[in-house]
């Protein structure tokens, strides 16, 4: 560039080293990275269509395989977060006028709701206040009153703390014509969930929660019935760059010659792979003996009521400024409520609970506390 040119000048701040603090991240997400994962991210890029890349990918499939406990082909990582993972899911399952019943309890079936909308699908909303899940005969009044196509449901509502049961809603759901759509971003290694056994038809998770890698990936997994309502569409999906039918074929599930697609984001997918290996090396027993709780609060997020007289937003920074541990206030429907405390992966240890506890009682013995 030639200097005489320039008007703006040089930004003073990037001429600085870049100042990154150490924090313990215990809000509802993103987690702290451990080293490995670190690593991993850290390594020098490949090119996005270099064989060793996508052996990585190929990994990747069978990691979420395991996690989600799906034998599905049609299983990826979208190159976004969560929120990506959701959109993709609705724009490809949903043509204009499609019917799609949103179960809401919390912000995640608002946002669904917002994102069928604006795809011209018909939606109906089934309710249920905050703190509170859906029944299976909640669940089928709604498929018998508005004969959907697709059902959306959140596993964990990291909003409110709720962990939905899903034992029997895919069946359900299969009974009225209807596919079963569950959102996992929040809860996917904390809390047990088996895609196959559960009949659900679409699931989709986030890389930044329990499996303690960067956000910027997004697991998700396809049946065969919802691959079969794909392939009958009359019109493309809207957006290009979330069309599954194109992923498909650049993840090698559809047993194609893998064609460009995208530039993948190559180290978040490296750490993406050993978030998922982290997952897969854990002590199964243990994991599978969590599905026998038969329990309705998220495990990886707890909400906790804000203290009488108490303004959340200074005890969060309280506990930033002083404690270098991030928690969350409320969000959606619990704004200015709760406070909510997040313990996933790697961050889930005794030694962490002992640490925010400690903190919060010195907030709430030194936060301005009103007398009103």
């Amino acid at each position: 560039m030639t200097t005489n040119l320039l008007r703006v000048p040089p930004p003073q701040e990037l001429l600085q080293p870049l100042a990154v603090p150490e924090r313990l991240l215990l809000g509802p997400g993103p987690s702290n990275v451990p080293p490995r994962i670190l690593a991993a991210g850290g390594r020098q890029l490949l090119g996005h269509m270099h064989p060793e890349v996508l052996q990585v990918m190929d990994e990747i499939k069978v990691g979420i395989q395991y996690a989600f406990q799906t034998q599905n082909r049609l299983t990826l990582a979208i190159s976004g977060t969560g929120h990506c993972a959701m959109e993709a899911a609705l724009l490809n399952l949903l043509e204009h006028s499609d019917t799609v019943l949103v179960a809401v309890n919390g912000i995640w079936g608002q946002r669904a709701v917002d994102i069928a909308r604006r795809l011209g699908a018909d939606v109906h909303e089934l309710l249920k206040p905050p703190g509170e899940y859906f029944t299976p005969r909640d669940i089928e009044e709604g498929l018998a009153q508005h004969k959907p196509s697709v059902l959306f449901i959140t596993h964990g509502e990291s909003s409110t703390g709720v962990l939905q049961p899903l034992e029997g809603l895919g069946k359900l759901c299969h009974r009225h014509g209807c596919l079963l759509l569950v959102d996992a971003v929040a809860s996917l290694g904390g809390a047990p969930i088996f895609m196959d056994h559960q009949e659900i038809d679409v699931l989709y998770s986030g890389s930044q929660k329990v499996l303690n890698a960067p956000p910027g990936s997004a697991p998700i997994s396809f049946s065969e019935r919802a691959r079969e309502k794909m392939l009958r569409r009359k019109t493309k999906p809207l957006s290009f760059y979330l069309d599954v039918a194109w992923l498909a074929n650049y993840w090698g599930c559809d047993g194609e010659p893998r064609r460009y697609h995208h530039t993948a984001p190559i180290n978040t997918f490296f750490s993406l792979r050993e978030g998922l290996a982290m997952l897969s090396e854990m002590v199964s027993g243990t994991r599978q003996a969590a599905g026998h709780r038969h329990q309705e609060l998220l495990p990886t997020i707890t909400t906790v009521r804000v203290p009488e007289g108490y303004n959340w937003k200074e005890i969060t920074a309280f506990l930033m400024d002083n404690h270098a541990i991030e928690i969350a206030g409320g969000l959606g429907p619990s704004a200015g409520k709760v406070l909510r405390i997040g313990l996933m992966g790697c961050n889930s240890t005794s030694s962490n609970v002992d640490r925010v506890l400690r903190a919060l009682r010195d907030a709430l013995s030194r936060c301005h506390r009103s007398r009103l």
